[in-house]
């Protein structure tokens, strides 16, 4: 890091730490700001370490304990101690290949022991034992683990595209349940609809059939009692009769067609006025059916 020196004087930066030797022997550390030494004595500015903290990538491959290989991207973050700044400095010549070595090392030796999904699952254990390792050994060097991310876990190509596919076929699978269910669901609200309409087709019909046989038992009645000498049975074959004509009349006023054929004839009307009393019949054994 930056340092100004001359004969007599050095300036130390902020968030850096000096050594000063004296005769190539390590004096004492020189903290941020102008530092007086005496050459004629032998004192004088070794080297500048600074203390910010510093971040190194590691990228391991090593294999899972399924045998599937996989590469790991861990991010460390370390700095100087300024208290220990002088074993850092006369130490280690390289600090990032030792600090790489140990987490090769420590890396390679839980992984193994892991199956793919674990790994995915636990990866913050593993760089909490990364830290943990590499801590102890670096401490006595002087450099203090702040940090250790494991960034990134990378498995082969074939492996990725496996476990996508597997993934893929879990969700089609479970979609196709939930398909099912909802045809099912489906299919069981449509036929209870139906049941119902029909159901309630029944009843509407019924009621019809019994609106229809109540007013003719009235019609019978009424005039009944106001023609004397009439029985029950002329006075329904007189109204089947009207009926008849008004139906053929709203036919004639609702049909598109000009022209329209009807059997007619006394006979005809018989056998309408025999047709008029099944329905009748029919209409009150509906009706004790449905009570």
């Amino acid at each position: 890091m930056g340092n100004t020196s001359c004969i007599f004087f050095a300036c130390v930066d902020q968030a850096s730490i000096g050594v000063v030797e004296r005769w190539g022997r390590f004096e004492k550390l020189a903290e941020p700001g102008l530092h007086l030494f005496n050459p004629c004595a032998g004192q004088w500015l070794a080297g500048v370490l600074s203390t910010r903290i510093s971040s190194l990538d590691v990228r391991i491959e090593t294999k899972t304990k399924d045998n599937v290989f996989v590469q790991l991207v861990c991010s460390i973050q370390y700095r100087v101690m300024k208290r220990h700044a002088d074993d850092a400095f006369y130490e280690l010549q390289n600090p990032k290949e030792q600090i790489q070595a140990f987490v090769f090392d420590v890396v390679r030796a839980i992984v193994p022991r892991m199956d793919l999904d674990e790994l995915f699952e636990q990866k913050g254990e593993v760089a909490k034992a990364v830290l943990e390792e590499i801590e102890k050994v670096m401490g006595e060097y002087g450099y203090s683990i702040e940090h250790i991310l494991m960034v990134d876990i990378i498995p082969d190509s074939s492996v990725r595209k496996a476990m996508n596919e597997i993934n893929a076929a879990q969700r089609l699978q479970l979609a196709s349940v939930y398909k099912g269910e909802a045809e099912k669901i489906l299919q069981v609200k449509r036929a209870e609809a139906e049941a119902e309409a029909k159901y309630l087709g029944g009843v509407g019909v019924a009621r019809q059939r019994q609106a229809i046989t109540d007013g003719l038992r009235e019609n019978i009645l009424n005039f009944s009692h106001k023609v004397e000498g009439t029985s029950a049975k002329e006075v329904m074959d007189l109204i089947m009769i009207t009926q008849y004509f008004d139906t053929i009349k709203d036919l004639g006023n609702s049909s598109k067609n000009t022209t329209v054929f009807i059997p007619h004839g006394p006979g005809h009307v018989r056998d309408i006025g025999e047709q008029i009393r099944n329905g009748l019949m029919e209409a009150a054994s509906a009706k004790v059916n449905v009570e």
